[in-house]
Protein backbone atom coordinates (compact mmCIF):
# COMPACT_ATOMS: atom_id res chain seq x y z
CA UNK A 1 0.00 0.00 0.00
CA UNK A 2 1.52 3.59 -1.18
CA UNK A 3 2.06 6.08 1.77
CA UNK A 4 3.65 8.75 -1.07
CA UNK A 5 1.10 12.07 -0.37
CA UNK A 6 -0.38 12.98 -3.63
CA UNK A 7 1.87 15.97 -5.20
CA UNK A 8 -0.76 19.30 -5.40
CA UNK A 9 -1.79 20.02 -1.58
CA UNK A 10 -5.74 19.90 -2.43
CA UNK A 11 -8.16 21.77 1.33
CA UNK A 12 -10.19 18.30 2.57
CA UNK A 13 -13.16 19.32 4.87
CA UNK A 14 -15.39 17.40 6.99
CA UNK A 15 -18.77 17.90 7.45
CA UNK A 16 -21.13 18.92 10.42
CA UNK A 17 -24.79 17.52 9.61
CA UNK A 18 -26.75 20.81 11.08
CA UNK A 19 -29.86 19.73 8.87
CA UNK A 20 -31.09 16.17 10.56
CA UNK A 21 -28.67 13.97 8.86
CA UNK A 22 -26.97 12.19 10.44
CA UNK A 23 -28.08 8.30 10.11
CA UNK A 24 -26.89 4.44 11.40
CA UNK A 25 -29.12 3.16 9.17
CA UNK A 26 -30.03 6.00 6.29
CA UNK A 27 -33.81 7.17 6.54
CA UNK A 28 -34.51 5.40 10.52
CA UNK A 29 -34.05 8.68 13.01
CA UNK A 30 -32.27 8.03 15.77
CA UNK A 31 -32.89 10.60 18.40
CA UNK A 32 -28.96 10.13 19.60
CA UNK A 33 -27.79 11.32 16.36
CA UNK A 34 -30.27 14.38 15.59
CA UNK A 35 -29.11 17.50 15.21
CA UNK A 36 -28.38 18.91 18.18
CA UNK A 37 -25.59 21.54 19.59
CA UNK A 38 -24.14 18.80 21.76
CA UNK A 39 -24.34 16.00 19.05
CA UNK A 40 -22.62 18.55 16.18
CA UNK A 41 -20.27 19.98 18.54
CA UNK A 42 -18.34 16.56 18.98
CA UNK A 43 -18.30 16.61 15.43
CA UNK A 44 -16.57 19.69 14.84
CA UNK A 45 -14.22 18.77 17.48
CA UNK A 46 -13.32 15.60 16.04
CA UNK A 47 -13.27 16.51 13.01
CA UNK A 48 -10.68 19.44 14.02
CA UNK A 49 -8.29 16.45 16.37
CA UNK A 50 -8.56 14.75 13.27
CA UNK A 51 -6.65 17.16 11.23
CA UNK A 52 -9.30 18.03 8.77
CA UNK A 53 -8.33 21.46 6.96
CA UNK A 54 -12.06 23.23 7.35
CA UNK A 55 -15.62 22.15 8.20
CA UNK A 56 -18.88 23.17 6.41
CA UNK A 57 -22.01 23.86 8.39
CA UNK A 58 -25.07 23.61 6.14
CA UNK A 59 -28.26 25.35 5.89
CA UNK A 60 -31.40 24.78 5.85
CA UNK A 61 -34.73 26.87 7.11
CA UNK A 62 -36.73 23.59 7.55
CA UNK A 63 -34.30 21.24 8.90
CA UNK A 64 -31.73 21.24 12.06
CA UNK A 65 -30.47 23.95 13.67
CA UNK A 66 -29.19 27.38 12.34
CA UNK A 67 -25.38 27.21 10.93
CA UNK A 68 -24.34 30.78 11.75
CA UNK A 69 -25.44 30.83 15.16
CA UNK A 70 -23.87 27.03 15.85
CA UNK A 71 -20.63 28.33 14.44
CA UNK A 72 -20.83 31.36 16.75
CA UNK A 73 -20.89 29.07 19.83
CA UNK A 74 -18.42 26.55 18.51
CA UNK A 75 -15.79 29.12 17.41
CA UNK A 76 -14.15 29.67 20.65
CA UNK A 77 -13.47 25.94 21.05
CA UNK A 78 -11.65 25.74 17.54
CA UNK A 79 -8.16 26.56 17.10
CA UNK A 80 -6.74 25.61 13.72
CA UNK A 81 -9.59 24.43 11.51
CA UNK A 82 -11.54 26.76 9.08
CA UNK A 83 -15.07 26.54 9.29
CA UNK A 84 -17.54 26.85 5.71
CA UNK A 85 -20.28 28.30 6.79
CA UNK A 86 -23.51 28.32 4.77
CA UNK A 87 -25.53 31.25 4.57
CA UNK A 88 -28.91 31.30 2.51
CA UNK A 89 -28.70 34.92 1.32
CA UNK A 90 -31.73 34.70 -0.26
CA UNK A 91 -32.89 34.96 3.37
CA UNK A 92 -30.95 37.33 4.77
CA UNK A 93 -30.47 41.75 4.45
CA UNK A 94 -26.56 41.87 2.68
CA UNK A 95 -25.12 44.83 5.48
CA UNK A 96 -26.68 42.83 8.06
CA UNK A 97 -24.85 39.39 6.28
CA UNK A 98 -21.67 41.50 6.28
CA UNK A 99 -21.68 42.49 9.92
CA UNK A 100 -22.55 38.73 10.95
CA UNK A 101 -19.76 37.33 8.85
CA UNK A 102 -17.36 39.81 10.12
CA UNK A 103 -18.60 39.00 13.35
CA UNK A 104 -17.71 35.47 12.82
CA UNK A 105 -14.59 35.78 11.53
CA UNK A 106 -13.32 37.73 14.16
CA UNK A 107 -14.35 35.36 16.70
CA UNK A 108 -12.67 32.48 14.63
CA UNK A 109 -9.35 34.65 14.69
CA UNK A 110 -9.64 35.15 10.32
CA UNK A 111 -10.51 31.37 9.79
CA UNK A 112 -14.26 31.53 8.08
CA UNK A 113 -15.24 30.89 4.63
CA UNK A 114 -18.99 31.38 3.18
CA UNK A 115 -20.61 28.99 1.35
CA UNK A 116 -23.22 30.95 -0.50
CA UNK A 117 -26.68 29.55 -1.09
CA UNK A 118 -29.08 30.85 -3.23
CA UNK A 119 -32.40 30.12 -1.69
CA UNK A 120 -35.60 31.60 -1.85
CA UNK A 121 -37.11 33.54 0.97
CA UNK A 122 -39.38 30.75 3.17
CA UNK A 123 -42.76 30.63 1.41
CA UNK A 124 -42.10 32.97 -1.45
CA UNK A 125 -40.01 31.13 -4.30
CA UNK A 126 -38.55 32.95 -7.01
CA UNK A 127 -38.02 31.51 -10.60
CA UNK A 128 -34.63 30.80 -11.40
CA UNK A 129 -33.48 33.67 -13.35
CA UNK A 130 -34.22 36.37 -10.30
CA UNK A 131 -33.39 34.39 -7.72
CA UNK A 132 -29.87 34.24 -9.07
CA UNK A 133 -29.95 37.85 -10.33
CA UNK A 134 -30.84 38.44 -6.50
CA UNK A 135 -27.98 36.26 -5.32
CA UNK A 136 -25.43 38.21 -7.91
CA UNK A 137 -26.69 41.58 -5.89
CA UNK A 138 -25.72 40.12 -2.75
CA UNK A 139 -22.70 38.66 -3.25
CA UNK A 140 -21.35 41.94 -4.67
CA UNK A 141 -22.53 43.93 -1.86
CA UNK A 142 -21.10 41.57 0.77
CA UNK A 143 -17.80 41.29 -1.01
CA UNK A 144 -17.30 44.95 -1.71
CA UNK A 145 -18.59 45.22 1.69
CA UNK A 146 -16.46 42.74 3.28
CA UNK A 147 -13.26 44.41 1.56
CA UNK A 148 -14.02 47.32 3.24
CA UNK A 149 -15.58 49.31 0.29
CA UNK A 150 -18.63 51.82 0.36
CA UNK A 151 -21.35 50.51 -1.71
CA UNK A 152 -23.30 52.61 -3.99
CA UNK A 153 -25.79 49.61 -5.28
CA UNK A 154 -28.79 50.22 -7.42
CA UNK A 155 -29.71 46.96 -8.39
CA UNK A 156 -33.21 44.62 -9.36
CA UNK A 157 -33.28 43.75 -5.66
CA UNK A 158 -30.78 45.71 -3.39
CA UNK A 159 -31.20 49.46 -3.69
CA UNK A 160 -28.31 50.38 -0.76
CA UNK A 161 -25.61 53.24 -0.23
CA UNK A 162 -23.47 52.17 3.08
CA UNK A 163 -20.19 52.49 4.64
CA UNK A 164 -18.59 48.92 5.50
CA UNK A 165 -19.72 48.07 9.48
CA UNK A 166 -17.22 48.93 11.85
CA UNK A 167 -16.53 45.59 12.81
CA UNK A 168 -13.79 43.99 10.01
CA UNK A 169 -12.40 40.46 9.08
CA UNK A 170 -9.56 39.84 10.69
CA UNK A 171 -7.91 40.26 7.28
CA UNK A 172 -10.00 43.38 6.11
CA UNK A 173 -10.97 41.54 3.04
CA UNK A 174 -13.59 39.28 2.09
CA UNK A 175 -13.15 35.93 2.92
CA UNK A 176 -13.06 32.99 -0.01
CA UNK A 177 -16.90 32.22 -1.33
CA UNK A 178 -17.68 29.05 -1.93
CA UNK A 179 -21.21 28.55 -4.50
CA UNK A 180 -22.26 25.75 -6.69
CA UNK A 181 -24.82 25.28 -8.92
CA UNK A 182 -25.59 23.59 -11.88
CA UNK A 183 -28.23 25.80 -13.99
CA UNK A 184 -27.51 28.51 -16.81
CA UNK A 185 -28.36 31.39 -14.22
CA UNK A 186 -26.04 29.21 -11.44
CA UNK A 187 -22.92 29.03 -13.77
CA UNK A 188 -23.04 32.52 -14.57
CA UNK A 189 -23.12 33.70 -11.35
CA UNK A 190 -20.47 30.97 -10.05
CA UNK A 191 -18.43 32.36 -12.95
CA UNK A 192 -18.65 36.25 -11.96
CA UNK A 193 -18.52 36.07 -8.19
CA UNK A 194 -17.23 32.64 -6.63
CA UNK A 195 -13.81 31.72 -5.42
CA UNK A 196 -14.64 28.84 -5.42
CA UNK A 197 -17.19 26.55 -7.70
CA UNK A 198 -18.68 23.63 -5.71
CA UNK A 199 -20.08 20.33 -7.16
CA UNK A 200 -21.87 17.16 -6.22
CA UNK A 201 -20.93 13.59 -7.64
CA UNK A 202 -20.64 12.75 -11.12
CA UNK A 203 -19.21 10.80 -13.25
CA UNK A 204 -15.29 11.56 -14.10
CA UNK A 205 -16.79 12.84 -17.72
CA UNK A 206 -19.17 14.88 -16.12
CA UNK A 207 -16.70 16.09 -13.61
CA UNK A 208 -14.28 17.22 -16.59
CA UNK A 209 -16.91 18.41 -18.28
CA UNK A 210 -18.24 20.58 -16.08
CA UNK A 211 -14.69 21.81 -15.40
CA UNK A 212 -13.51 23.07 -18.77
CA UNK A 213 -17.27 25.08 -18.85
CA UNK A 214 -16.73 27.16 -15.72
CA UNK A 215 -13.11 27.95 -16.40
CA UNK A 216 -13.99 28.77 -19.85
CA UNK A 217 -17.20 31.09 -18.45
CA UNK A 218 -14.76 32.69 -15.68
CA UNK A 219 -11.63 33.18 -18.33
CA UNK A 220 -13.58 34.59 -20.31
CA UNK A 221 -14.10 37.87 -18.30
CA UNK A 222 -10.75 37.82 -16.83
CA UNK A 223 -11.50 35.06 -13.31
CA UNK A 224 -10.03 32.34 -12.40
CA UNK A 225 -11.89 29.78 -10.24
CA UNK A 226 -10.95 26.75 -7.73
CA UNK A 227 -12.94 23.65 -7.69
CA UNK A 228 -14.40 22.12 -4.73
CA UNK A 229 -16.10 18.49 -5.28
CA UNK A 230 -18.51 17.78 -1.95
CA UNK A 231 -19.02 13.78 -1.53
CA UNK A 232 -19.05 11.42 0.87
CA UNK A 233 -17.22 8.25 1.61
CA UNK A 234 -17.14 4.44 2.52
CA UNK A 235 -13.76 3.58 3.54
CA UNK A 236 -12.89 0.05 5.22
CA UNK A 237 -10.06 -2.39 5.77
CA UNK A 238 -11.24 -3.89 2.20
CA UNK A 239 -13.52 -3.41 -0.43
CA UNK A 240 -15.49 -5.97 0.29
CA UNK A 241 -16.37 -4.47 3.84
CA UNK A 242 -16.75 -1.05 2.51
CA UNK A 243 -19.76 -2.82 0.15
CA UNK A 244 -21.07 -4.23 2.94
CA UNK A 245 -21.25 -1.07 4.85
CA UNK A 246 -23.08 -0.04 2.25
CA UNK A 247 -25.71 -2.19 1.63
CA UNK A 248 -26.04 -2.26 5.71
CA UNK A 249 -26.77 1.21 5.44
CA UNK A 250 -29.96 0.85 3.29
CA UNK A 251 -30.95 -2.32 4.93
CA UNK A 252 -33.71 -0.56 6.94
CA UNK A 253 -34.99 2.02 4.76
CA UNK A 254 -38.48 2.54 3.78
CA UNK A 255 -38.66 3.66 -0.08
CA UNK A 256 -41.51 6.13 0.87
CA UNK A 257 -39.89 7.57 3.91
CA UNK A 258 -37.26 7.88 1.35
CA UNK A 259 -39.13 9.83 -0.98
CA UNK A 260 -40.27 12.08 1.91
CA UNK A 261 -36.68 12.83 3.13
CA UNK A 262 -36.03 13.52 -0.62
CA UNK A 263 -38.81 16.11 -0.50
CA UNK A 264 -38.83 18.16 2.51
CA UNK A 265 -35.82 20.06 1.63
CA UNK A 266 -36.50 23.73 0.11
CA UNK A 267 -34.15 22.94 -2.95
CA UNK A 268 -35.56 19.49 -3.72
CA UNK A 269 -36.67 20.31 -7.14
CA UNK A 270 -32.94 21.98 -7.90
CA UNK A 271 -31.05 21.15 -11.44
CA UNK A 272 -28.55 19.93 -9.13
CA UNK A 273 -30.73 18.00 -7.79
CA UNK A 274 -32.55 16.32 -10.52
CA UNK A 275 -29.00 15.82 -11.60
CA UNK A 276 -28.48 13.54 -8.90
CA UNK A 277 -31.68 11.27 -9.34
CA UNK A 278 -30.58 10.86 -13.29
CA UNK A 279 -27.17 9.18 -11.74
CA UNK A 280 -29.01 7.47 -9.78
CA UNK A 281 -31.49 6.15 -12.67
CA UNK A 282 -28.21 5.58 -14.41
CA UNK A 283 -26.55 3.25 -11.63
CA UNK A 284 -26.25 -0.65 -11.94
CA UNK A 285 -28.12 -3.10 -9.64
CA UNK A 286 -26.12 -2.51 -7.10
CA UNK A 287 -26.41 1.20 -7.33
CA UNK A 288 -22.50 1.77 -8.72
CA UNK A 289 -22.58 4.36 -11.69
CA UNK A 290 -19.05 3.96 -12.30
CA UNK A 291 -16.01 2.27 -10.29
CA UNK A 292 -16.74 3.31 -6.74
CA UNK A 293 -18.85 5.76 -7.01
CA UNK A 294 -22.37 4.54 -5.34
CA UNK A 295 -25.47 6.30 -5.41
CA UNK A 296 -27.30 5.05 -3.05
CA UNK A 297 -27.12 7.27 -0.77
CA UNK A 298 -29.21 9.74 -3.03
CA UNK A 299 -32.49 7.12 -2.17
CA UNK A 300 -32.62 9.03 1.10
CA UNK A 301 -31.21 12.43 0.83
CA UNK A 302 -31.51 15.40 -1.11
CA UNK A 303 -28.67 17.15 -2.61
CA UNK A 304 -25.24 15.17 -3.00
CA UNK A 305 -26.33 11.30 -3.35
CA UNK A 306 -23.42 9.60 -4.13
CA UNK A 307 -20.43 7.97 -1.70
CA UNK A 308 -16.85 6.98 -2.69
CA UNK A 309 -16.97 3.01 -1.59
CA UNK A 310 -13.92 0.81 -1.29
CA UNK A 311 -10.31 -0.06 0.48
CA UNK A 312 -8.45 2.86 1.51
CA UNK A 313 -6.05 2.32 -1.82
CA UNK A 314 -9.47 2.54 -3.58
CA UNK A 315 -10.65 5.75 -2.12
CA UNK A 316 -7.51 7.47 -2.28
CA UNK A 317 -6.83 6.61 -5.65
CA UNK A 318 -10.69 8.15 -6.56
CA UNK A 319 -9.61 11.25 -4.93
CA UNK A 320 -6.18 11.61 -6.39
CA UNK A 321 -7.96 11.01 -9.98
CA UNK A 322 -10.21 13.90 -9.47
CA UNK A 323 -7.56 16.02 -8.03
CA UNK A 324 -5.75 15.32 -11.60
CA UNK A 325 -9.11 16.49 -13.21
CA UNK A 326 -8.42 20.06 -11.45
CA UNK A 327 -10.30 19.83 -7.87
CA UNK A 328 -8.74 22.12 -5.00
CA UNK A 329 -10.99 21.33 -2.10
CA UNK A 330 -13.24 17.78 -1.15
CA UNK A 331 -15.82 18.41 0.80
CA UNK A 332 -16.45 14.74 2.57
CA UNK A 333 -18.87 13.45 4.91
CA UNK A 334 -20.41 9.43 6.03
CA UNK A 335 -22.45 7.80 8.65
CA UNK A 336 -22.83 8.17 10.85
CA UNK A 337 -20.70 11.31 10.77
CA UNK A 338 -18.35 10.82 13.91
CA UNK A 339 -17.47 7.44 13.36
CA UNK A 340 -16.62 8.02 9.50
CA UNK A 341 -14.91 10.81 10.39
CA UNK A 342 -11.84 9.08 12.57
CA UNK A 343 -12.32 6.18 9.37
CA UNK A 344 -11.14 8.96 6.72
CA UNK A 345 -8.73 10.23 9.07
CA UNK A 346 -7.03 6.75 9.82
CA UNK A 347 -7.20 6.00 5.97
CA UNK A 348 -7.19 8.69 3.69
CA UNK A 349 -5.51 12.36 4.98
CA UNK A 350 -2.29 10.41 5.57
CA UNK A 351 -1.72 9.51 2.15
CA UNK A 352 -2.85 13.03 0.24
CA UNK A 353 -1.35 16.26 0.88
CA UNK A 354 -3.48 18.91 2.20
CA UNK A 355 -3.81 22.12 3.59
CA UNK A 356 -6.12 25.46 3.80
CA UNK A 357 -7.03 27.01 0.60
CA UNK A 358 -4.97 29.87 0.07
CA UNK A 359 -7.51 32.94 0.50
Amino acid sequence: MSQQPANRPVEISWFCPLCDDDYEYLGVPEPSLRSSHAHCRDIVLRAERNGFDNILCPSGYELGIDSVTFAGAVAPETTRMRMLVAVRCGEMFPPQLARQMASLDRMLGGRLTINIISSDLPGAPLPSAPRYQRTREAMQILRRLLDRQPVEHRGEFYQVDIAPPAVATVADRCPPLYFGGLSEDARNVAAEEADVFLMWPEPMPAVQALLDDMRGRAARIGRRLRFGYRVHVIVRETEAEARAAARRLLSRLDPDSGRQIRERSLDHASVGVRRQAEMRDAADDEGFVEDHLWTGIGRARSGCGAAIVGDPDQVVAKLRAYIDLGIDAFILSGYPHAAECDLVARHVLPRLAHGPLAA
